[in-house]
């Protein structure tokens, strides 16, 4: 796959949590009389609430033909910019930046950059994607948009799951809820036509200063024969924290067009 450091770090951007320090074992035995509409406000008000966010996670990324295994930053000014940086003994391989109006990204290893906006990342991940959906599924959150009136929910595995009352003909997708804290457990999404397949599962819950974070979370994208596996493990996670966002293009960089 092209430039796979930066592929497999955006999808960690769409689809990751973070870490924190204090395990929380899910106790709470889902309501099946709770609807939908509660269900998802309930959801919506777990999203944790603070200024800035720095973690270092270690990722674990194998497709056909490499694994790799790196350490990745990240950085986040909520509403305002993520920042990460991945790195392989010391040294920087790769970093992201992204505002609500731009997505920038350079590796050292092909020596190329990008500088464009999230319609470009859409297209090239087959997925709407915006920065307030990506600081969203960064919390724990769902990468759906949840109308309260267009979703219906029951109780499986003691978890909530959530449906929409109509699916579209080529984006099938599920998610579902812990009982607990009604972070995302899981979530899936189905694109029959284009043969393409992306499944989310999310660790233990973790507590970081009274706010729930995930521990780990494994991401699979099966896309026609091929197959690709993320998995995502928090090390650390500080809230509130000064921080500063290093980002500068080299110069001499090769920029890319990204392409499916």
């Amino acid at each position: 796959m092209r430039h796979w450091l930066a592929y497999s770090l955006l999808l960690i951007l769409l689809l990751a949590s973070c870490r924190g320090t204090k395990v929380v074992t899910g106790s709470e035995t889902a309501n099946k009389a709770l609807q939908a509409k509660e269900i998802i406000a309930t959801h919506n008000q777990a999203s944790p609430n603070f200024k800035t966010m720095a973690g270092r996670i270690k990722v674990q990324y194998e497709d056909e033909k490499q694994s790799q295994s790196i350490t990745v930053s990240l950085r986040m000014q909520k509403d305002e910019k993520i920042w990460i940086k991945a790195s392989l003994l010391g040294i920087t391989l790769a970093k992201i930046m992204m505002t609500p109006e731009t997505v920038q990204y350079y590796e050292t290893i092909s020596n190329t950059y990008f500088d464009g906006d999230f319609a470009l990342i859409s297209d090239w991940l087959g997925t709407d994607v915006d920065f307030k959906r990506t600081q969203a599924i960064l919390l724990g959150q769902t990468m759906f948009d949840l109308d309260r009136s267009n979703y219906t929910s029951d109780v499986i595995n003691n978890q909530y799951r959530l449906l929409p009352k109509r699916q579209f003909e080529n984006f099938i997708h599920s998610l579902f809820l812990n009982p607990d804290n009604f972070k995302v457990a899981s979530a899936s999404v189905t694109q029959p036509r284009d043969n393409r397949e992306l499944r989310v599962n999310y660790g233990p819950y973790q507590q970081v200063e009274g706010r729930y974070f995930p521990s780990e979370v494994l991401i699979n994208t099966m896309e026609g024969n091929s197959i690709t596996k993320v998995e995502v493990t928090y090390r650390k996670i500080d809230l509130d924290v000064e921080l500063s966002f290093p980002f500068d293009i080299p110069s001499g960089y090769e920029q890319i067009q990204l392409s499916r």
